[in-house]
């Protein structure tokens, strides 16, 4: 059977989906939105808005409602190093960079993704939920030109003129369309849950380094504090039948943050995602591009996940448009053009997520690099704006920073 779709069919309410939604039905075009979720769930997540985020929520209109009861302020990062050396970035610094807010968001995915899918709605988007995509329609060319939905026991065709894949990090229209590609290194898992209670919480998000794996915890509200784990493939194994149990027998060993969790009280379950480092061979195919984790997703620990798809789906939809109102023969410069656009949008971040994963695997490293953060305040606020979104990614990747950093007998 073959139900009639819309213009565009966006895989994935998430906040990918939904950015990307807003965009185009603000913009006239018949979206319609495919989640296999009903709205609000639950989805593993660090939860973290960077004070950059924040104007693209703003423009989509929900800012106001999530900065109300319920939601954390977040002023910067500490990051804690295996040996037990923290340093401290700020936001607001003497950089003389500023960012759209001067402080980030900690949302519980609930709360967030519900607001910025209303929000699609309200825009004039259709939202189909807890409908599975399970294959892409093809035309006689192999363009794509729909999606194969199935509802309970109920399977359709859905037609559209365009898809967009937003839905995550084992993205099906990626893999249908033949653009999903895995790196092998690092293979990591998450593990998420929140606590209630923890002891020295601030206005601070924080990572605690160990070897190989790291440990996040931000406050998300409500006195909740998000905690995630993320462990190596091996690792991450022993969480096999029982994550829950899996998940505080780790904290409790770990003696710097077990005692942190005294009194502290699990109040939601434990979420996993993983592996990570996917990115797609391009973000677009024959009638159809990728947004959001569906198109990359390397690692967590820069905290770049609802940044990156939110812009992604705002950086895609003017290309999508000019895409739809080409001649055949000229709608996939548009695509390529989307393609580029990434690239250049992200390429330095992309760069920094390999260098800080490289970091992370050599814990002595970390160690020198927190010792000298901790000394030089300049370097770890500018390194933090960097990860907030505001500052580009070249103040920190060139030699001179690296030699600050590494080689502090001779700074400058």
């Amino acid at each position: 059977m073959t139900a009639r779709g819309a213009d565009v069919i966006v895989v994935g309410g998430g906040p990918a989906g939904a950015a990307t939604a807003w965009a185009l039905a603000t913009n006239g075009i018949e979206t319609l939105v495919v989640d296999r979720a009903r709205f609000p769930r639950a989805k593993p997540c660090a939860e973290y808005l960077s004070p950059q985020a924040t104007r693209m929520v703003h423009e989509m209109g929900a800012l106001a409602e999530l900065e109300g009861d319920g939601v954390a302020k977040l002023a910067g990062m500490r990051l804690f190093s295996r040996s037990g050396v923290s340093f401290e970035g700020r936001f607001v610094g003497e950089h003389g960079f500023h960012a759209y807010a001067d402080h980030g968001l900690a949302v519980r995915r609930e709360r967030l993704d519900l607001a910025l899918l209303n929000r699609a709605r309200a825009a004039g988007a259709m939202v189909l939920e807890e409908s599975v995509v399970q294959d892409i329609v093809r035309d006689a060319a192999g363009r794509a030109c729909g999606v194969v939905v199935r509802r309970g026991e109920v399977v359709d065709e859905m037609r559209s003129n365009f898809v967009v894949g937003a839905d995550g990090l084992r993205s099906v229209v990626a893999r249908r369309l033949g653009l999903a590609r895995r790196f092998r290194w690092p293979e990591r898992f998450a593990f998420v849950s929140h606590y209630r209670g923890i002891e020295g919480i601030g206005d601070c998000g924080e990572m605690h380094l160990f070897d190989g794996e790291y440990c996040g915890l931000a406050d998300v509200g409500d006195g909740v504090t998000n905690v995630a784990i993320v462990l190596p493939s091996s690792a991450a194994r022993g969480a096999s039948g029982d994550p829950d149990a899996f998940f505080e027998s780790w904290l409790a060993a770990h003696p710097t943050l077990a005692r942190r969790f005294t009194r502290a009280e699990r109040v939601s379950p434990v979420l996993t995602t993983g592996p990570f480092a996917a990115r797609s061979h391009a973000a677009f195919a024959a009638g159809a591009a990728l947004v959001g984790d569906a198109a990359d997703f390397y690692d967590p620990f820069t905290g770049e996940g609802i940044y990156a798809a939110l812009r992604g789906g705002e950086l895609l939809a003017p290309y999508l448009i000019e895409s739809l109102r080409a001649t055949p023969a000229r709608a996939h410069e548009a695509l390529e053009a989307y393609d580029r656009a990434r690239r250049h949008e992200f390429g330095g971040k992309w760069q920094m997520e390999r260098l800080m994963a490289l970091a992370v695997a050599q814990p002595s490293l970390m160690d020198h690099v927190a010792v000298r953060l901790r000394e030089r305040r300049d370097l770890s606020d500018l390194l933090v704006g960097v990860a907030g979104d505001f500052i580009p990614a070249g103040e920190v990747l060139n030699f001179r920073f690296a030699f600050q950093l590494l080689a502090p007998s001779f700074a400058v």
